[in-house]
């Protein structure tokens, strides 16, 4: 006898693991750009290089990118971009993890700070946090049948599993090229610019997935002119897109992260190219998507939890195996409305630009679903009405609070990432210290519902014990006892669960203590 088995494609969490670290360094500016005044804005991303498992630990190398608007005397607007990088290298302990692991890290900016030591020569000092873990993919054996010439009734469950059909990274190149509006002054630099991708929808075909969204666009530029006037242009563009995947199918259950990569050396990406009359008119984008996609197919199957001879001896050996399905693919979007404070003594006179990103934390599984808090964490560049200190900025970390409704998580729910996104931000001027600021925050995830099962994982079949079976009667009413059931009965006498409901025209399988069944012995070949 062999057990036939159903190999599940699966994947898990293992090891995981947190470090910070600081960098500290001193940088010059570059001869060609003229003295600083005041560093007034700033940003940076971290971007991961190499990830090399060990044993028990990962060694991780990467870099900060960092950028930085400074306020500068010479002619024009009065400001100046300024971007420059900073290396590392660091070790972190995981247990069990082998050279052979697959292990994902992702770099946070906890905090930026860069300052000016003189006109020529700036410090840098950041918080970094690494975020390590373990990806197990692995096959799950469900038996689902029996094989050989041996009579055997066995006992099946349904289960409806979540395979995980296709595991990939990949990227999408998107261009598109933009004209200015009339009314604007052709571009002579560009000082600041915020890039991003929202709104994005996930259509699964045969062999490929179809991505559709908005990328929404921010600069701040130096005019052409005599006066080299600070504009800002903003705008959201919709974009279609299509990547080759092998293995994907429609009505797939997608669980796709996705984010933009940063440009190298911290340039903008955002390039200005001469219109046809050969004027600096057209932003020029050249982006590239980089997703970690995972698509789950919902497969419905029938395991073997316990099985019995019925012409021989079989022993089974039991395996506990955890499955998972999907419980659900859940969304949500919450508003957040605050007034803060943020002008100094010479106060807000205009509003330049408002930058913002969520900072989570750890998500937490209540009766009614995931409770998801954390800040937003709002920049704001502005003109002051100080002549000497034209330019300042301020940081606000606003806090949010939301819920993803979902019904039973807390007791076997298991969500996968969640992502986050701040869908839209608005800030206004109330007054010369005041901002009202709208955000919308958009949060999805699928959840998966966590099946510990026990399944038969090994039979082994020996000679039938004659005596044993020679001592039943060939034809027996037995008095059903608490507890008992067909299964436990069948097993006892032999005989399969089929032959025993047959016998006693049972339309259900329910029995009552006291309740009469017949028994017929079969004869060697387990039939009557």
């Amino acid at each position: 006898m062999e057990l036939l088995k159903k190999n599940i494609h699966m994947d898990r969490t293992g090891a995981e693991a947190v470090s910070q670290i600081t960098l500290e360094e001193d940088v010059n500016i570059p001869d060609q750009k003229p003295d600083a005044e005041k560093i007034v804005f700033r940003k940076g991303t971290v971007v991961i290089d190499e990830v090399k498992p060990g044993t028990e630990q990962v060694s991780v190398r990467g870099r900060l990118l960092y950028t930085m608007l400074y306020e500068t005397k010479e002619e024009g607007c009065g400001l100046e971009r300024f971007s420059g990088r900073a290396s590392f290298e660091e070790k972190l302990h995981m247990e069990g993890i082998t050279p052979q692991s697959q292990v994902y890290v992702r770099g946070l900016v906890e905090d930026l700070s860069i300052s000016l030591i003189h006109s020529r020569k700036l410090t840098l000092q950041a918080v970094v946090t690494l975020q390590a873990f373990m990806e197990e993919i692995y096959d799950e054996e469900v038996p689902i049948g029996i094989a050989g010439e041996e009579k055997a009734e066995f006992r099946k469950i349904p289960l409806e599993l979540a395979r995980l059909s296709v595991d990939k990274r990949d990227t999408l190149r998107q261009k598109e090229e933009l004209s200015l509006p009339s009314g604007y002054p052709n571009v002579f630099q560009v000082l600041w610019d915020e890039v991003a991708f929202g709104d994005m929808e996930f259509r699964m075909e045969e062999e490929k997935i179809n991505i559709r969204g908005e990328i929404r666009v921010f600069i701040l530029y130096e005019g052409e002119g005599e006066s080299h006037p600070l504009r800002t242009y903003e705008t959201t563009v919709p974009f279609e897109g299509s990547l080759e995947c092998h293995g994907a199918k429609e009505g797939m259950i997608p669980q796709i992260a996705w984010n933009l990569s940063p440009q190298e050396h911290g340039q903008p990406y955002v390039t200005i190219k001469p219109d046809q009359d050969g004027e600096e008119r057209i932003l020029s984008l050249d982006l590239l998507l980089e997703l970690s996609i995972k698509l789950y197919e919902e497969e419905e199957t029938e395991a073997i939890t316990d099985l019995y001879g019925v012409t021989t001896e079989i022993k089974t050996k039991p395996r506990e195996t955890q499955l998972k399905q999907v419980l659900a693919r859940v969304s949500g979007k919450t508003r957040v409305t605050d007034t803060v404070k943020v002008g100094g003594g010479s106060g807000i006179l205009q509003l330049l630009h408002a930058q913002g990103e969520l900072e989570h934390e750890e998500p937490q599984l209540t009766d009614n679903g995931i409770l998801l808090q954390g800040n937003i964490f709002l920049q704001i560049l502005y003109i002051t009405g100080d002549d000497e200190e034209p330019f300042a900025s301020a940081e606000v970390r606003i806090p949010y609070q939301y819920t993803l409704e979902i019904a039973g998580i807390r007791e076997n729910g298991e969500p996968g990432k969640i992502h986050g996104e701040l869908e839209k931000l608005q800030a206004v001027m109330l007054d010369g210290e005041e901002m009202d600021v709208k955000a919308v925050l958009v949060f999805s995830t699928t959840v998966f519902k966590k099946l510990k099962v026990e399944l038969v994982g090994e039979v082994e079949v020996g000679e039938p014990d004659m005596d044993k079976r020679n001592a039943l009667p060939g034809i027996a009413i037995y008095l059903v006892k608490p507890g008992d059931n067909l299964w436990n009965i069948g097993r006892r006498f032999y005989l399969p669960v089929d032959t025993i409901r047959q016998e006693n025209h049972l339309e259900k399988d329910d029995l009552a203590p006291g309740q009469k069944i017949l028994l017929v012995k079969g004869d060697e070949n387990g039939t009557e």
